[in-house]
């Protein structure tokens, strides 16, 4: 059953979201998990892909906007709006409004969300579904 973490940020800011986001898939990445990061269009995947290159000076997490092909390296971050290819099903960054493809399967889900009405609005549908499912879920506040 996965385990579900809740990062609850205390501006509006979409950029600020997906930064946040950033740090944890680095996170992620530095403990040895290759996540997938579920967005919602291919402009919010590349977005991701972009700021993952220069979200902090000297970081380097290998990541690629995935495409339904399976990737040439098996350690490296996948972002992208399709199912979650199988290994890469241990630890999902979901930054999309609805709950991922599969998400009984995963073992980690990390949500993110901003303090707009809209994203809380969604995030809740999603704490309900997650809940519903029997899964564990922590909430983090996270401070300006």
């Amino acid at each position: 059953m996965p385990e579900v973490s809740f990062y609850l940020l205390p501006d509006e800011s979409t950029q600020n979201r997906f930064l946040y986001a950033c740090k944890l898939i680095e996170k992620a990445y530095r403990s040895g998990h290759f996540c997938y990061v579920v967005t919602d269009t291919d402009e919010h995947s590349q977005l991701i892909d972009d700021l993952l290159w220069t979200f902090r000076a000297g970081s380097f997490v290998p990541h690629q906007i995935y495409s339904s092909a399976e990737p040439d390296y098996d350690q490296v971050i996948l972002i992208g709006h399709r199912d979650i290819p199988e290994h890469w099903l241990k630890t999902v960054v979901n930054l999309s409004n609805q709950c991922p493809a599969h998400f009984e399967r995963a073992e980690r889900i990390l949500e993110v969300l901003d303090a707009s009405e809209a994203a809380k609005e969604t995030g809740r549908n999603r704490y309900r579904q997650y809940q519903q499912s029997g899964m564990t879920i922590k909430t983090h506040k996270i401070n300006a």
